[in-house]
Formats: C-alpha cells, sequence, structure tokens
C-alpha cells in the first residue's frame, strides 16, 4: 500500500457519494467534490463545488411556518468533460461495459486520478486517463487533463467541455423539502476562440460568481487541428471540438479553469478578472509543477510520520490532506471560518461549529497563521455576539452554536427525524458552550504562539466580552451558596430538557460551568498580560471596573458544579435519570449511534436516560491535563484524585452511544496514558470513521473535519503527551506497541522542533533557535534546553536520561 494515495478499484454506484467527498479536491478558496467530469448530479453522482464563505439564505413555507436557511452554496458545475465517437453516446460509466477502472486520491501532490478502459455498444474500446487539480498555489485556478487513446477504432470524436450553471444544493436528502436553488445565471458566452464564461448571482446575499473556462487539443505536444461549436442551453454553456482520432495514437485534452468571487481583493469585477487569469494561466504541466511545489511546501510543515500499519499512516495523511484542503495560507486572505464538514458537501448547510475547537490545536503548532485568521473571523462578529446575548437577557458575547456569513444565529429552528419522518424542534441554540471554546481557542493559539499583539487588540477584548457573559448568565443561589448555570446544553446533544419538561434546557452542566470557570480566570490573566496602555484603552472602552472584575473572580471561584456517586454529573439531576438497555438495543437495532431518531420514531426520548451521543463531562478531561484540571477544580473548591479520574472516565463511557465522529477522538485520548491498547483500538475508530463511512451514509454529505483534525491531533499531542502552558513546555510519551516510532515537527513560539519518538527513546531538536522556556520536561523529569540544543533521550523504568 501507498502511503500516500486512497486507492479505489472498480466502479461501484453505490459508494459514489462517499468516493466523491473523500476525493474532494481544494485550495482554502474553494474546493470541488470528487465526481467524474462526465457525471450529472443525480441517484449515485453529486458534483459540488464550494467558495469559502460562500453563503445564501433561503425562505421555505414548512408545516404551517417560514423557514429560513442560509446555506453553502453549490456553485455553478466547473467540471463537464466528456466525449463520445462519431455517431455514438456520450461517455457514461452507467450505461456502458467498464473492462477496467482504477481512482487514485494522491495526497503528496494534491492529484485525483482515473484510469479507465470502456467498451460501447458498437465495441469501440476506449482507454482514458484523467488527471485533475485545484491549484493550491494560483488559487483562483482549477485544471483536467484527459488523455484518449481509442484501442480499436478510428473516426472523429467530438469532445465536450461544458460550464454548468443548472445547479441546485440537493446533497443532503433530508434538506430536499426546503428551497434549493440559490443563483441566477446572469451571462453565459464565448470568450475568445478558447474558451467560454459563466457569471452567477446569488438570490440574497448578492455573491457574485465568474468562472472562466479554456479547453485545448493535443496531439503529443502539438495542437491537434479540430472544429469548435458552440452549445448553448438555460443556464449551460459548452463547446463541442471536433477532432480526427486514429487507433492507438493518443488524443490529450487540457481543460484550465479560472473562478473568481465579487467578495475577492483587487479586482474590478470578477467575470473580468477571470478572463484575465485564463489568459495567462500556463498549460496543465505548467500547473502541475507549480501545483506540486505548493504541496511539497504544506507537507514539510503539515506531515506526521509513523512506524505502524500503512493504513493507519495513509488516513491521517487523508485527514492532514483534507484540514489543509479546507484551510490553507490562503485563508489569511479570507474573512471566512471552518465548517464542520469541510468544504466537500452541503451536510450542516457548511455552518461553523465548535469543530475548531479539534482542529486549532494541529493549526496552532503547523500553521499558526491560518489559525489567527480563522479567530479574526471571530473577533468581526463580535459585535453580533453581542447583539445576541443582549437579545437573550445577558451581557457581553454571545457566540452563536450555528455561524455564517454574519455571526448570527444560523441553527435550524426544526430538523428533520429520518426514522420517523417528523420535524421536531431543534434546541441547539441552547449550546452555549461554545462561546467558551472559542475563548479555549483564543488563549491556546497565545500559549503556543505568544502572538502579543493578537492578544492585544483581538484576543483580550474577546475574552472578556465572553467572560463579561458566563458572568451575566451565572446566577446567586443562595440555598447552596455557589452560582448556577440554568437553561443550557452540553455537548451532549441527545439531552435538550428534562424528562417530560416544558422547557427547554438543563441546569449546571458539569462541562459548561468548569469552562466557565476556567474563561472567567483567563480573561482576568489576559487583562494583566496585555500592555499597561492597552489594557485602560479596553477597559475604557468596555466600561470594565474593578468592582466587575472583583465579580468575575468570585464567580469563577464558586460556580456550582453536580457530582454524584463520587464522580462529576453531567448535569444536575442527571443521577435520577433512568439506565438504558444497552445491549437490547444493539440486539433489536444494530446500529443505535443515533438512539435519540430511534426512540423519537418509537413515542419515547432519549432524555430519559443515562444515555450520551458523545463525551461531554470527559470533554474535560480532553481539554485539559488531569493537573490543570485538578487545579480549576480547587479553584471552585472541589478535588477529585486518580480514582475519581478513572471512575469517571469508566462511568461515562458505558453510557455513551459514540453518535458523534468526535467522541472516539476523545475517548482515545482520555485513555492515552491509562490504557494505551484501548486508546488505540479508539483512535483506529475514528480514523475510519470518514474513510469507512462508519455511520452510514454521512461522509457522502461532507467530510467529519473535527473528527478528522482531531484524530492527527492524538497522535501529535495525545499520544505524546504534549503540554504547553504559559512558561511550560512538557512532553510525556505513552506510544502504543502497535506504533513502534513517530516523526514530527511543531512550531513553538516562532520556531522549529524537531521530534522523534521511538518505543522508549526520544529526541528533541531545535535546529534554527528556541524562544521557548530554558528547561523542557519529559515526564517528571527536567532538562536544559535552548537554540540549536538536540536532546538524546532514553527510558529506563519509567525514568528519562540522556544517552552517552
Amino acid at each position: 500500500m501507498n502511503d500516500w494515495k486512497l486507492c479505489y478499484d472498480g466502479f461501484d454506484p453505490a459508494q459514489e457519494g462517499l468516493r466523491e467527498a473523500l476525493c474532494t479536491l481544494g485550495n482554502g478558496y474553494f474546493a470541488t467534490r470528487g465526481a467524474a467530469e462526465e457525471a450529472e448530479a443525480g441517484e449515485f453522482h453529486y458534483p459540488g463545488t464550494y467558495l469559502a464563505g460562500g453563503y445564501n439564505r433561503l425562505t421555505t413555507d414548512l408545516a404551517g411556518r417560514s423557514i429560513e436557511n442560509e446555506d453553502l452554496v453549490n456553485l455553478p458545475n466547473w467540471l463537464p468533460l466528456t466525449f463520445r465517437p462519431e455517431g455514438g453516446d456520450w461517455l457514461n460509466l452507467l450505461a456502458t461495459e467498464i473492462l477496467s477502472y482504477r481512482q487514485e486520491l494522491d495526497m503528496q501532490h494534491g492529484l485525483l486520478r482515473r484510469m479507465m478502459r470502456v467498451k460501447d455498444r458498437e465495441g469501440r474500446i476506449t482507454a482514458i486517463s484523467a488527471t485533475r487539480l485545484v491549484h493550491m498555489q494560483e488559487h483562483h485556478l482549477a485544471a483536467i487533463e484527459w488523455e484518449i487513446r481509442p484501442e480499436n477504432w478510428s473516426g472523429k470524436a467530438t469532445i465536450r467541455s461544458a460550464l454548468d450553471g443548472r445547479v441546485v444544493n440537493s446533497g443532503v436528502e433530508r434538506y430536499r423539502q426546503l428551497a434549493s436553488r440559490h443563483f441566477a445565471v446572469l451571462t453565459a458566452e464565448q470568450v475568445g476562440e478558447e474558451s467560454i464564461a459563466l457569471l452567477a448571482e446569488t438570490s440574497q446575499s448578492h455573491l457574485r460568481i465568474a468562472q472562466v473556462a479554456r479547453t485545448r487539443a493535443f496531439a503529443g505536444h502539438q495542437p491537434v487541428r479540430l472544429e469548435r461549436q458552440l452549445v448553448e442551453e438555460q443556464d449551460f454553456i459548452a463547446q463541442d471540438l471536433v477532432v480526427a482520432s486514429s487507433a492507438d495514437q493518443p488524443l490529450r485534452v487540457e481543460k484550465v479553469v479560472a473562478m473568481y468571487s465579487s467578495r475577492d481583493r483587487a479586482i474590478s469585477d470578477p467575470l473580468g478578472a477571470a478572463c484575465i487569469c485564463i489568459a495567462g494561466a500556463g498549460d496543465f504541466a505548467e500547473l502541475l509543477d507549480s501545483h506540486k511545489r505548493a504541496w511539497s511546501q504544506l507537507w514539510w510543515h503539515g506531515d506526521l510520520v509513523l512506524e505502524a500499519r500503512h493504513r493507519t499512516q495513509m488516513i491521517l495523511r487523508l485527514h492532514i490532506f483534507h484540514l489543509l484542503q479546507t484551510v490553507s495560507p490562503h485563508t489569511g486572505d479570507l474573512d471566512v471560518g471552518v465548517p464542520a464538514r469541510g468544504l466537500h458537501g452541503e451536510a450542516y448547510r457548511g455552518h461553523i461549529f465548535w469543530d475548531e475547537l479539534f482542529i486549532f490545536p494541529f493549526l496552532n503548532l503547523r500553521l499558526p497563521q491560518i489559525t489567527r485568521a480563522l479567530l479574526l473571523y471571530r473577533y468581526r462578529r463580535l459585535p453580533e455576539a453581542r447583539r445576541l446575548a443582549r437579545e437573550a437577557g445577558f451581557r457581553g458575547a454571545m457566540y452563536p452554536w450555528q455561524s455564517g456569513s454574519t455571526g448570527r444565529e444560523e441553527t435550524q429552528v426544526v430538523h428533520l427525524n429520518p426514522k420517523s419522518g417528523r420535524w421536531l424542534p431543534d434546541n441547539s441554540q441552547l449550546q452555549r458552550h461554545v462561546s467558551a471554546a472559542i475563548a479555549y481557542n483564543v488563549w491556546r493559539y497565545y500559549d503556543a504562539t505568544r502572538d502579543e499583539e493578537f492578544l492585544n487588540f483581538h484576543g483580550a477584548e474577546m475574552l472578556c466580552e465572553i467572560a463579561r457573559f458566563w458572568a451575566s448568565i451565572a446566577r446567586w443561589n443562595p440555598k447552596r451558596e455557589r452560582y448556577d448555570i440554568c437553561g443550557v446544553m452540553g455537548p451532549d446533544e441527545f439531552h435538550d430538557s428534562y424528562p417530560d419538561a416544558e422547557q427547554a434546557g438543563l441546569d449546571n452542566n458539569a462541562y459548561t460551568n468548569v469552562m466557565a470557570s476556567w474563561v472567567l480566570q483567563r480573561a482576568l490573566t489576559a487583562l494583566d498580560r496585555i500592555e499597561p496602555v492597552r489594557r485602560g484603552q479596553l477597559c475604557e472602552t468596555l466600561s470594565l471596573d474593578d468592582a466587575e472584575l472583583e465579580a468575575w473572580d468570585e464567580i469563577s471561584r464558586k460556580l456550582f458544579v453536580p457530582f454524584h456517586d463520587g464522580i462529576p454529573s453531567q448535569f444536575e439531576g442527571y443521577e435520577h435519570l433512568e439506565e438504558f438497555d444497552w445491549e437490547g438495543y444493539r440486539g433489536k437495532y444494530g446500529d443505535i449511534h443515533r438512539l435519540d431518531r430511534i426512540l423519537e420514531a418509537e413515542g419515547d426520548s432519549v432524555n430519559r436516560y443515562k444515555a450520551s451521543k458523545q463525551a461531554d463531562v470527559l470533554m474535560l478531561f480532553y481539554l485539559f491535563s488531569i493537573e490543570e484540571l485538578q487545579e480549576q477544580l480547587e479553584r471552585l473548591g472541589y478535588s477529585i484524585d486518580d480514582d475519581t479520574v478513572s471512575r469517571t472516565i469508566d462511568y461515562y463511557r458505558q453510557r455513551t452511544s459514540d453518535g458523534s465522529t468526535l467522541s472516539r477522538v476523545v475517548h482515545s485520548w482520555v485513555l492515552a496514558h491509562s490504557d494505551r491498547s484501548r486508546s488505540w483500538t479508539l483512535l483506529r475508530e475514528a480514523l475510519e470513521s470518514d474513510v469507512a463511512d462508519t455511520q452510514g451514509g454521512t461522509t457522502a454529505e461532507g467530510i467529519h473535519l473535527g473528527a478528522m483534525a482531531g484524530t492527527v491531533d492524538l497522535v501529535q499531542r495525545g499520544q505524546t503527551g504534549l503540554e504547553i502552558r504559559e512558561a511550560f513546555f512538557r512532553l510525556d510519551p505513552h506510544l502504543p506497541e502497535d506504533m513502534r516510532g513517530l516523526s514530527l515537527r511543531l512550531r513553538y513560539r516562532g520556531h522549529w522542533l524537531e521530534l522523534e519518538f521511538g518505543c522508549d527513546t526520544l529526541t528533541v531538536t531545535a535546529p534554527n533557535g528556541w524562544s521557548g522556556p530554558e528547561s523542557i520536561m519529559i515526564g517528571s523529569d527536567t532538562f536544559p534546553f535552548g537554540a540549536g540544543a538536540k536532546l538524546d533521550l532514553q527510558c529506563r523504568g519509567g525514568s528519562w536520561s540522556s544517552v552517552a
């Protein structure tokens, strides 16, 4: 197996949706699903192209109410490229005899290839090789190269190259009852002899998208004589290239496409910019060369090499690959967030959730400039977060559970249960913990980079306004002499209310309350950290006085955290819920990941049971080391020892359905030190979530980017025990037996570290300087470290020492 390639042998229509999502190509500016060039949207295929931040709103009248949704728009399809022999049919793998077929996603070079041999109804055999790229350096460009080789026939052939504006958002079946036509085609025309152009505009956001396609044909490196015919239909334009072909004489076709939007900088209009771009674009070979160079540089930053099963290495690279296609160095010029399902499909409508909590750790330590750009997406939407807080009766900034273009709450008010066919209220917006996740991301970025400028002029303001929100949502409970946070949801989406309650929301979710305490503390730290002049300006701007800051400190020490049987409760009253019949339901249904849908279809509610969709309390053990969590709980007046930690992990793991792909990532993390074998098993299960579509059809609607990034971070930090905070840098490696070695490169506060882990060895090198602490911890041992230093260590009896 090639560790750099995801390969499929044979054409399987039922698997096309999955393959199309996993074979998506992108560059952070736009991405296109891996649908075949000759394929049209239908039962098996779904071509989709998505622009980062390319949203539009539509309203649907449904069940007696008007429902408005904002979607990441499926843009005009630039892929169409097909051919037919004279008198024959257009290429269609669903209606022709396939003699051989292979598809390869080359992650090292950012390429999608297909190699096939087909026989038509007249017995004509043709070999076709297709190569596609979405350019990683010139982010407005994409290109396709086809080589067509007739094996047993000669004669005229027609090649059709098109831009198709007959596109709707229909990639998610449960959304198909809703309005889906997001744009109108304004212009479809020929541009010069070789090119066609299409200009479209979205209906509400008035985003203009221009695509210009240039198509050429060659025999070897020489242009062939051909006849061009323009094909114009409603919202569709194509060029037919009629050429003479001979048996065993390959014909090479190049299609180069430029795409611009009205949001781009330094342009007058997108169509004019696309025309200029295509006129200056090189041929396919030139584009391929510069594209490969850009990917080589990205992999220098991002690769992670392990001595383990080849499939594990391949999937880890697949996950890094898709992360770097969704957000890339080009993200720095954009005002975008990270869609939870990437730019790979329409699930979750392309919205931004809290998944960046799992994504940023990889970027912080590899490409921190991308994290900074993505945090600025949140900063620019701080005014909207303030408005949301005011409307809910709170102060400060309350970020939405689902965000899109403006930062308003995009969570739908109803959702469809496909098992019952019923539309149900959606209370997900009560997941106020998204604000804590954003604050956490701000501080961890600062910890990894010491970006003082960001903290001074963006981060501290976000932390203070989020802290102000938590202080305002907390309510003093005189009976217990502590503060409560009521009417919220935790990360576990199975529980949105108490059994039979008329009002949604839960009280004192342990994860939420501990995080709120941590945020309040971090905001105070940030104010102490920034420049005195800036602190004064910020306090003046936000009307922060000493009394309010003292209140933050008090609340951070007196928030209530519920416990039962000596372990933290998921929320207050959790212990009164019924135990769930896990074995009985597994026997009845098999797959019970989405237990909430199963029970609702039965007329029951998961709110009645101690059954979670995903890690909730255990998220605390994911975000904080045991020492950090113990310190935070001690600040709140609680204590947990190692036995409590172990019992808490066991308790909640047994009561979780893993209905979220993120859940196994968290569970593997919390077991990384205590149960390496089980941790490794869970990691491998998490790695398979998308590539094997373990949730049964969800990956075709878009990859789970948070889970993908989380698996990489699980190796990067979880298995290495990497911990960064303040002037504290620590490694505590606990590699599983199946992982015999690990090599990676990390960027810490402006300098690169090179790390090589063996079963009981470790080499740490700072080749180009070091701005971190003068010593680093390995396990419980401390070693001096500085610029140009190299540590060669070996573990003996649980203690690390230098190799003589």
